[in-house]
This record gives C-alpha cells, sequence and structure tokens, in this order.
C-alpha cells in the first residue's frame, strides 16, 4: 500500500471518529437536535437544560470512550507483538481481569473509595502481564499456554472480585456492569487521571513503533539489529498495563477491542498498525456504545454486551481459520 493511500485512509478515520463522536453527544433517551448541540458546544448556549446534560453526562461519556478504545486497541496491538501471539489481547490473557480485581481491592481497602482505583489497576493489569508471560516461558511459550494462561488466571481473578464483592457488600461499584463494562454513568471528575495516563501511554507507544516492528521480526534477528529486546519489551508490556488499567478503572472488564481492533489495523497498514489502531479502537467502542442506546431505547445495552457479540464470533474465527490449507499451529 502506498504512503497516499495510507495518509488517505487514517483522514477517513479520523473523519468518522468525529462523526461517531457527534452522533454520540446527540443520541440518548433524551434527542438533542444537532443545532443545539452545536450552540452548547461552540459556547453559544451554557445553561439550558440541554448544556448540562452534554457537559454533564454526554461528554465525559463520549471522552470516555474515545479513550478506552484508543488504550484498548493500542494495548492489544503491543500485547500481540510482545507475546508473538495473534490471540493475545488485554482480555484474552487476562490483564483486563487483573485490572479490574485490583481495583476491588482498592474499593474494599479504601471503604468504597475510588480515588486509588487508577494506581490499583495498572498494578494490577502489570502484574497479571508478567504472570502471564513468565508461565507462558516457563511452558512452550506456544499460543495455546499463553492463552490456556490468561484464561486460568482470569478465572482465579474473577473469583477473587466475587470474594471481594460478598465479603462487603457496601462496595459502591455494580459488580455486574463493572464485569460486562459500560460507559454508562462515567462523571469527568472520574476520567480525567486515567485519560491523561492513556494519552501519555499511547503517544510513548506510537514513538516506540519502529522498536515494535523490529520486534515482531523475532528476537534473534532484533538483537542482530541492535535492539535491547529484554528492556524493550519491559517498556512495551509496561506501556500496554498502563493504557488497560487506566481503562478498566473507569469502564470496567471491556473486552475485545484489543483482539479485534490490531488485525483490522495490520489489514490496512501493515506493521505500522499502532496509529490506526487508536482511531479504529475509539470508533469501534463508540459505535458499540451508540448501538447499546439504540437497540433497547429508551433503555441502554452497556458497550461490553456488544462487544462480546461482535468478539466472540471474531475470536473464534481466529482460532480456527486457515493458512495455506492447514490450522495455524498453536
Amino acid at each position: 500500500m502506498t504512503k497516499k493511500k495510507k495518509i488517505s485512509i487514517f483522514i477517513l478515520l479520523a473523519v468518522t471518529l468525529v462523526f461517531m463522536m457527534f452522533l454520540s453527544i446527540l443520541s440518548g433517551s433524551v434527542y438533542i437536535k444537532p443545532h443545539d448541540v452545536f450552540n452548547v458546544l461552540t459556547g453559544n448556549d451554557s445553561s439550558s437544560v440541554n448544556a448540562l446534560l452534554i457537559f454533564n453526562i454526554r461528554l465525559p461519556r463520549m471522552i470516555a470512550g474515545v479513550f478506552a478504545g484508543m488504550g484498548l486497541a493500542c494495548a492489544g496491538v503491543i500485547l500481540q507483538s510482545v507475546m508473538n501471539n495473534s490471540l493475545a489481547s488485554p482480555n484474552t490473557i487476562g490483564v483486563n481481569s487483573g485490572a479490574g480485581f485490583a481495583v476491588m481491592l482498592a474499593l474494599f481497602i479504601y471503604n468504597g473509595s475510588s480515588s486509588h482505583s487508577a494506581v490499583f489497576a495498572f498494578a494490577g493489569a502489570l502484574i497479571t502481564t508478567f504472570l502471564v508471560f513468565g508461565i507462558a516461558y516457563l511452558g512452550d511459550n506456544s499460543r495455546t499456554t499463553i492463552i490456556l494462561a490468561g484464561i486460568t488466571i482470569s478465572s482465579l481473578l474473577s473469583a477473587g472480585i466475587n470474594t471481594i464483592k460478598l465479603i462487603d457488600s457496601d462496595i459502591t461499584i455494580n459488580i455486574t456492569t463493572f464485569m460486562i463494562g459500560t460507559l454508562n454513568g462515567i462523571t469527568s471528575k472520574a476520567i480525567i487521571i486515567p485519560c491523561i495516563g492513556i494519552a501519555a501511554a499511547v503517544l510513548v507507544s506510537i514513538c516506540f513503533s519502529r522498536h515494535l516492528n523490529i520486534l515482531n521480526l523475532g528476537d534473534d534477528i532484533a538483537r542482530s539489529l541492535g535492539l535491547n529486546v529484554g528492556v524493550t519489551r519491559l517498556i512495551l508490556m509496561t506501556l500496554s498495563s498502563i493504557m488497560a488499567g487506566c481503562v478498566v478503572s473507569y469502564a470496567g472488564l471491556l473486552s475485545f477491542v484489543g483482539l479485534i481492533v490490531p488485525h483490522i489495523g495490520r489489514k490496512l497498514f501493515g506493521n505500522d498498525a499502532l496509529p490506526c489502531s487508536a482511531l479504529l479502537g475509539a470508533i469501534f467502542v463508540i459505535s458499540c456504545d451508540l448501538l447499546g442506546k439504540i437497540i433497547a431505547a429508551p433503555y441502554e445495552l452497556p458497550a461490553g454486551i456488544i462487544m462480546s457479540f461482535v468478539g466472540g464470533p471474531f475470536f473464534l474465527y481466529l482460532l480456527l481459520k486457515k493458512k495455506g490449507g492447514r490450522r495455524v499451529n498453536a
């Protein structure tokens, strides 16, 4: 694909994202006309009911969806490259569950206060990432080992989440909604620190795109090209944990974004998939959230449910797809 065509696709994705963001602000149980939204966003209307609805509810929700999509998609690109496994993602290897357990633990320790959620979520995601990577390294380091290790750890962490909920029923988070993943009810205060963390991690990750491409060639070739594989892998895994952990801290266990989007990104942009995947991830999350609003109107389906309906079949496709007439070896 030529550079000019890649730029055209990137611009198209950016325009699509802006359009979806505008639709997200328009849609909800109360419909707001486009020109009313425009007046509010341009500062011509700052005191009406529409302004309060947009600034306090819909705008934070839309921003949360954009950053959640960017963070999970870029984390998926990094994990698939670092682990050399096309099935790796924050959801499938248990990173989301690790962050989720840490958030529940923070709520338990601090009596329901969510002020430490982002830090705990990052720590949980990072520890889980290294744990899965370590188990795979001790085993045969195959795709199957990594996924099975992730499933096992996810099950243990899910049990831990439910145990904390049973021990302390006063924890203010809704465990069912948290396990599914949703953007509903998110406030500006809840997303300030996580979104800063996601933005910083995404930008640093893009700066490491060249290192990521070299790592895709395999450890031996990467070393021969002068790359410090161990340090690079550590930095990239830390960045992916920051992104996944920050998203989980406010949106819960959104699934399959980091699995689906990187594959589409590589189809469009080849190995330089990080910037493209960031936009695609944002579009995907906003679209799922928007669809959840429309399908069950005037009620809502959590975005995580829509993602699971899309991601489940896609995951099966990746497991069963054939290459050259034979199944891809695990």
